[in-house]
C-alpha cells in the first residue's frame, strides 16, 4: 500500500563514516486569501467601459450621458484652465529654447521676446528675492547658465506653438499654451500649464479612454472631462491652479498624448458640459462599475444596474477579477490578531452577489471584533473596487509516494 509522507530526509555523514537520516521541518508557505470582485474604481457617474458598451449597442453620446448623469441638462463652458504639472519637482520652470519664445512678467503684465543665440538651448525661470523671479539661459557650448533678467513677480513662458518642458530626469514633455512659474512657498515654484479648455481636453481624453473606442463613447468622455474641469475651475478661485494632471484629478499628458479620434470627439462636442441647477456637475467617472453604479450624495449620483459595463464586445478586463492577498496583510488591516472569521455583513443590494460591500467584520482568536467599510478595506488591500467577496479556502494535500512504496 502506498503511504504519503510529509518529511524531508537529509543524509548526513558522521565522523565514524556512518550515514544517518534526520528529519527537518519543511519550508513554510505563507497563507493567502483569495478575493473575487467586480469593477475598477469608485463606480460613481459614468463607467468608461460602460460608455463603450453603450456605443457598441448604438447609443449616442447624449443617451450615454443621460443614463450616467440622470436629471442633468446640457450647458456650455469656455475659457482657460490652469493645470499643475506634478512631474516637475524642480524649484523653477525649465524649457527648451526655440525661436519666438517669449517670457511675460505677470506682475507688470509685460511681454519680452527672448533673444536668439545659436548656443542657447535652454531657458529657465527660477525664484529670486522676495517673491520675484529670474530668467536665465543655458549655453550649451560653455555649459554655463547666464542671468538674462530679474522680475519683481511671477513669470511665464509663451511659445509660438508647443513648448517642451524639461523634467528633473532630463526628459521633455511638450505642452500647448503657456508654462507658468507659480510662487507657492517663496523658495519653490510650481509649474502650471495655462491653456484653453478645449486644448486641455486634447491631452486628457486619450489618457482617460482608449482612442480606438467608438465615437459616441469618446464624445461622452469629452463632455464628462470638460464638465469635471469646469466644476473644479469654479471652486479654485483662491488657488494658483484648477486641477492637477494625475488620477487625483484627471490624467493629462500634454501635446504628446493627442490622437485624431479623440480630437474629433472633442470638436464634435465643443463647449458642451452637463449642468444641475445651472451649475457644472461633478461629472465623476471610473473605468468600470462592475454592473451597477454607486450612489452618492447628489441627486444625479444614483444607484442602478448597468447592463453596458460588460456589454458583449467592449472587452472590459475589469468586469470581474480575482486576486490573492497574504492573510497576514488582512490580519494587519483589522488588527485583531489571528483571524478566526472574516465576513461581509452588509452590501448595497444592487447587482450580482448583492452588490458592493458596505461593511466587513473580522473576529480574532482572542474574541476581539473589528469592522470597517468596503472602501476602507479596498484601500488597505489595494483592491480594484469595493465590490468583492472572500473565496472560501480549499487546501490541496499532495500525496507523494516514496520510491520504496512504488516498487
Amino acid at each position: 500500500m502506498k503511504r504519503a509522507i510529509f518529511v524531508v530526509l537529509v543524509v548526513a555523514t558522521l565522523p565514524s563514516g556512518l550515514a544517518v537520516a534526520r528529519e527537518v521541518d519543511p519550508p513554510q508557505v505563507e497563507a493567502t486569501t483569495t478575493i473575487s470582485g467586480r469593477g475598477f474604481g469608485h463606480g460613481r457617474g459614468m463607467s468608461q467601459y460602460g460608455a463603450q458598451g453603450a456605443a457598441i449597442a448604438g447609443k449616442s453620446a447624449k443617451q450615454i450621458l443621460d443614463f450616467y448623469y440622470p436629471g442633468t441638462a446640457v450647458g456650455k463652458a469656455t475659457g482657460n484652465v490652469r493645470i499643475r504639472l506634478t512631474a516637475d519637482t524642480t524649484d523653477g520652470v525649465r524649457v527648451v529654447a526655440i525661436n519666438n519664445l517669449k517670457v511675460r512678467d505677470l506682475k507688470a503684465n509685460k511681454l519680452y521676446m527672448l533673444p536668439k543665440a545659436s548656443t542657447r538651448n535652454q531657458w529657465s525661470i527660477d525664484p529670486y528675492g522676495d517673491h520675484g523671479t529670474k530668467v536665465s539661459s543655458f549655453d550649451a557650448k560653455k555649459r554655463t547658465w547666464t542671468l538674462w533678467r530679474t522680475l519683481k513677480g511671477m513669470a511665464q513662458f509663451e511659445g509660438p506653438g508647443v513648448t517642451a518642458l524639461i523634467l528633473p530626469s532630463g526628459s521633455q514633455v511638450g505642452y500647448r499654451g503657456t508654462l507658468r512659474a507659480t510662487d507657492v512657498a517663496g523658495t519653490h515654484l510650481d509649474t502650471v500649464n495655462v491653456l484653453s479648455l478645449e486644448t486641455y481636453l486634447k491631452g486628457v481624453v486619450p489618457r482617460e479612454a482608449l482612442f480606438t473606442w467608438r465615437p459616441a463613447a469618446l464624445q461622452a468622455q469629452a463632455v464628462a472631462a470638460r464638465t469635471y474641469a469646469a466644476y473644479h475651475r469654479k471652486r479654485s478661485t483662491n488657488r494658483a491652479y484648477d486641477l492637477c494632471d494625475t488620477i487625483l484629478c484627471q490624467v493629462y499628458g500634454g501635446y504628446g498624448s493627442e490622437q485624431y479620434s479623440t480630437n474629433s470627439a472633442i470638436a464634435a462636442t465643443a463647449g458642451q458640459i452637463r449642468l444641475y441647477k445651472n451649475s457644472p456637475i461633478i461629472a465623476e467617472f471610473s473605468s468600470s462599475n462592475g454592473g451597477a453604479t454607486t450612489p452618492g450624495d447628489l441627486a444625479y449620483q444614483v444607484q442602478k444596474v448597468d447592463g453596458w459595463d460588460a456589454y458583449p464586445g467592449n472587452r472590459n478586463p475589469n468586469a470581474s477579477w480575482t486576486v490573492t492577498r497574504p492573510t497576514s496583510r488582512i490580519q494587519a488591516a483589522f488588527g485583531v490578531g489571528v483571524l478566526r472569521s472574516l465576513k461581509v455583513t452588509a452590501r448595497t443590494g444592487v447587482g450580482p452577489g448583492g452588490g458592493r460591500v458596505l461593511r466587513v467584520e473580522a473576529v480574532g482568536t482572542n474574541g476581539q471584533k473589528k469592522a470597517m467599510t468596503g472602501d476602507q478595506l479596498r484601500s488597505k488591500l489595494s483592491l480594484r473596487s469595493a465590490w468583492f467577496s472572500f473565496v472560501p479556502p480549499s487546501p490541496t494535500i499532495l500525496d507523494i509516494p516514496t520510491d520504496q512504496e512504488t516498487r
